[in-house]
This record gives structure tokens, C-alpha cells and sequence, in this order.
């Protein structure tokens, strides 16, 4: 399988995500923000997490008009798979390849921790090697974690399976860091091509360094 991982001035996760696809056994490639294509053969583009262009104006914003965003937004138009990691999902909504936005956090403070995930939804390529009501513990770190949608947008994303995780404690129960609407913490696009989540499970593949639940969520794409 072969991953392109886009980096941006600012990114800062790009070789974290390098790393956990390529302990898959996946052919990684990092994708400067000003390339104009997507390589040829390639199965998945991760928009990894950091701090595109510092976020000045706000998350997101900025990178959204990288000639790399032209070419990836062509590309999942064409039904290529995309995921978005923390900053990587701001910048899905901010290009509109995903509904909603990422607000301030609640508390209007940087939250960095691990913190427990409810699976809402498994019938995806993400997700399809979860349960439905699987508990997973994935790190976050974010300012601009608060996923907003108004209550139309919220339907429908019920309504098409697209809202795919949730924050909760240790047992499962709504547990909301950022005042997320619904506790969501990752949702996709109609056509389930296009991933979103604020959690980074890049960072979670090794049970020494506190977790090893992303795994089984990235082995989704190898298997699909």
C-alpha cells in the first residue's frame, strides 16, 4: 500500500505518521504543500497534525489554498482515500471535503493527553477492523478541537453513518474535552473516501509509549 503524507510549513506529525504506516509494512512518501499532483498508485493521502502556516487567520485556513489541497481535492472528487489528523482535519473542513468546523476548545486551553474514544460506526474503511461500541485510548493535542455542525448538518451526518467516533471515559460513557457538538471526535464524507478525526492514532502504536489502539484503526485502510 502506498501512503503520501502531506507536510506543510508547520506540520509536525508528518514523520510520526510516516513511521506508524510504515511499521504496517505501507510505502510511505512526504508530499511538499507546493506539489501540484498526487503521485501516481497512491492508495492513501493522511494530511497529517502540527500547525499548518502557524495557524494565523485560523486552523486550517491558509493551507486550504496549497496547490498540494487543488490536487488532493481532485483526487478524493475521484474517490481517493484521504485522512485528516488533528490540524489534517481542520484543513479538511476548512477545503469543505468534509462538513462542519473546528472551533477554540471549550476551556480555551491546549488539551495534550490520552483520552478515551467510543467507536459510533465501523461500516467504513477506517474504522472496519473496530467494533461498534469499542473503547480505544488515543492521544490528543489540540487548541482547536471543537467540532461544531448545526443541527441539520448533525442529522445528516446520523443519518448517512458518518459521524464515526465519540469521546468517552474508560467505560464508554460521553466524556467531552473540548465541547465538541455531540462529543464527536472523527466523522467522514458522504461517500466515506474522506476521514476526520482530532485524535492522533499515529501516535498510539506501541503499548510501551502508552497505546497501541491506533493500530487496529490504520490497518483498516491495508485491509479494505
Amino acid at each position: 500500500m502506498k501512503v503520501g503524507i502531506v507536510q506543510f510549513p508547520g506540520t509536525n506529525c508528518e514523520y510520526d505518521t510516516q513511521h506508524a504506516f510504515a511499521a504496517l509494512g505501507c510505502e510511505t512518501q512526504i508530499l511538499w504543500h507546493k506539489e501540484e499532483t498526487i503521485p501516481a498508485g497512491t492508495d492513501l493521502v493522511v494530511v497529517a497534525g502540527g500547525f499548518s502556516y502557524g495557524d494565523y487567520l485560523r486552523s486550517g485556513a491558509i493551507a486550504k489554498m496549497s496547490p498540494i489541497m487543488k490536487a488532493l481535492k481532485v483526487y478524493a472528487e475521484n474517490g481517493g482515500k484521504v485522512l485528516g489528523i488533528c490540524n489534517g482535519f481542520q484543513v479538511l473542513t476548512e477545503t469543505g471535503l468534509l462538513p462542519g468546523a473546528l472551533k477554540r476548545n471549550e476551556g480555551l486551553h491546549f488539551i495534550s493527553r490520552h483520552h478515551h474514544l467510543k467507536v459510533v460506526s465501523n461500516t467504513n474503511d477506517f474504522l472496519r477492523r473496530c467494533n461498534v461500541n469499542d473503547v480505544v485510548n488515543i492521544p490528543i493535542a489540540h487548541h482547536d478541537g471543537n467540532f461544531y455542525i448545526d443541527a441539520e448538518g448533525l442529522k445528516e451526518l446520523y443519518a448517512n453513518e458518518q459521524v464515526l467516533l465519540k469521546y468517552t471515559d474508560a467505560k464508554g460513557n460521553i466524556d467531552n474535552p473540548n465541547g465538541s457538538v455531540d462529543s464527536i471526535a472523527g466523522i467522514c464524507n458522504k461517500n466515506k473516501n474522506v476521514f476526520g478525526l482530532m485524535p492522533h492514532p499515529e501516535r498510539a502504536m506501541e503499548a510501551l509509549l502508552g497505546s497501541d489502539d491506533g493500530r487496529a484503526m490504520l490497518e483498516g485502510f491495508i485491509h479494505a
